[in-house]
């Protein structure tokens, strides 16, 4: 979703993720993209019939919800690296530990650059109430925080990867977490392995003519 009127706001937000988009491939800097989305586990109540030549899979359009679980995930872009988690909820507490474990899986680098969406757990203050003080400083020191605009979360990369997961992975009803867990890190290996890249093309230059009319100072 765009804003559809001149937005200061969201014009500065968007052209700080794309130009942090341009820095070059750094591992003591490395910059990295998380989201995290919702996934419905969902209990089939009838058995589902085979797929045979000629027809998909078909399931039962009566179901049974089995509550929901949190998938968060991180990419880094240019270095065909993504990190899935698997949790039962969406606190700040859960949010900390994912953060908490991308800073281990970059134990080496100076500084971790991290896009993220403005959602309200994804604060600097959900590791004051998660870790001791001490710990939750020296966690948001090894890091810079860089949100994308309100309405600009198709300017985060780890959406795309999450749009890939949920395809190639999770579009099918599965009503165990531990399912989920063990498909999602086989997938994220197997996209690992090989290497895969977003060829990231919207850049500031492009977005000040496409996206002109929110530029407040721009006559139309």
């Amino acid at each position: 979703m765009i804003p559809p009127k001149q937005n200061g706001n969201f014009v500065a937000h968007m052209e700080k993720v794309l130009e942090v988009y341009k820095r070059p491939y750094d591992t003591n800097s490395p910059v990295v993209c998380m989201d995290e989305s919702p996934k419905q586990l969902i209990k089939e109540t009838r058995q589902m019939i085979a797929a045979i030549p000629g027809y998909p899979v078909r399931y039962d359009y009566e179901y049974e919800r089995g509550g929901v679980c949190n998938i968060f995930l991180m990419s880094e872009p240019l270095a065909g690296k993504r990190l899935v988690k698997i949790t039962g909820r969406k606190t700040k507490r859960d949010w900390a530990f994912f953060v908490k474990e991308i800073a281990q899986t970059y134990k080496n680098a100076e500084k971790i650059t991290l896009v993220m969406d403005n959602f309200s757990t994804h604060k600097p203050g959900s590791l004051y109430e998660t870790f001791s003080p001490e710990e939750a400083k020296a966690l948001w020191d090894r890091f810079e925080f860089v949100y994308t605009p309100k309405h600009g979360s198709w300017l985060n990369m780890a959406e795309i990867e999450l749009n890939v997961l949920t395809g190639q992975c999770l579009n099918r009803r599965i009503d165990n977490i531990s399912v989920i867990r063990r498909e999602t890190e086989a997938w994220q290996n197997h996209r690992n392995n090989l290497n895969a890249k977003i060829n990231w093309q919207f850049t500031t230059s492009k977005a000040r003519i496409k996206l002109k009319r929110l530029y407040p100072t721009y006559e139309m």
